[in-house]
């Protein structure tokens, strides 16, 4: 086999509820994890001498030895025992520190590609556990389409493809440190988070009432826009040119409207490019069937 290429594509959280601390350091969380159409590229071809190397073209990635590609190539060579290598190389679209789980996303495509290239035959769950110990959101991007997660969010339902729309995607020109927000959270009245109150998540997920998808929240937001109030008003644009949902994405810094309609998304994305000078895309909600189909063809 000379090359498998694939596409490795970018997810938004549909509201974020996060909850107290857990023992592990880490916070309970709620989410709803949905792939979408932006996407990276990799390539992967078999380095006869044993060796695992990575190449990518975005110049504020790191591609050594701690890059989360790198790091599930060589923890699946050697917990398997490989004695083949492999030369990675990264067509970057998705940026870093927006929230779009572009590192997760590449992490568990380069698990899935090795285990085949490798001729390994992994069942998904043991890849998935590799994976869950590398990020927590790692193992969502082995199911794609649209998935509720707690715990740290590693905990996965796959549920239908309820929220099928356009998406219009703001992406500052600066990372947000996920540290930073959660720290800054961290020291938020609880009476301004979703910690104590009844999760809107699971309601809609049990009446799939269309009024509480519109009362969906990110929590981290209040912390982030402490960081830069402009996402705050990034996020207060959107909805005015007809988002039903407006939000910022994980820990940010991209802020995203949902549309159920193609031209008006257009139309706001074209809004948005005249008052931002940041760059701005749209993109769809994929679906499982579709992401699967995706990584099987790289198309």
């Amino acid at each position: 086999m000379e090359k498998i290429e694939v596409a490795s594509l970018a997810k938004i959280n549909f509201g974020l509820e996060i909850g107290g601390r857990r023992s592990d350091g880490y916070h309970e969380l709620t989410t709803l994890f949905q792939t979408v159409s932006l996407s990276d590229r990799l390539v992967f071809r078999p380095d006869r001498e044993g060796k695992v190397s990575l190449a990518g073209d975005m110049e504020e990635i790191a591609w050594d030895e701690s890059n989360l590609i790198y790091r599930a190539a060589f923890a699946l060579k050697e917990t398997a025992g490989v004695e083949q290598g492999v030369a990675i190389e990264v067509q970057k679209v998705i940026p870093p520190g927006r929230g779009l789980g572009g590192g997760s996303s590449n992490a568990a495509v380069t698990l899935m590609v090795l285990n085949r290239l490798w001729g390994l035959n992994w069942p998904a769950r043991q890849l998935i556990r590799l994976g869950a110990s590398l990020g927590a959101d790692v193992a969502f991007f082995f199911y794609g389409g649209l998935c509720s997660g707690v715990g740290r969010g590693e905990k996965l339902e796959a549920l239908p493809d309820l929220l099928s729309g356009w998406l219009v995607m703001v992406i500052p020109d600066f990372a947000l440190s996920t540290g930073q927000v959660y720290q800054l959270f961290d020291a938020l009245p609880a009476s301004l988070t979703s910690r104590d109150k009844e999760s809107k998540i699971i309601q809609f997920l049990k009446r799939q009432d269309r009024s509480l998808f519109r009362q969906f929240k990110n929590d981290l937001e209040l912390a982030a826009f402490k960081i830069y109030p402009q996402l705050a008003e990034i996020k207060q644009e959107m909805a005015k040119s007809g988002a039903e949902l407006s939000m910022m994405t994980g820990s940010g810094s991209a802020i995203y409207g949902f549309f159920h309609d193609q031209s008006q998304a257009e139309k706001a994305a074209e809004r948005l490019k005249a008052r931002y000078n940041y760059k701005v895309m749209l993109a769809e909600t994929v679906g499982r069937e579709r992401y699967r189909e995706m990584l099987l063809t790289g198309a």
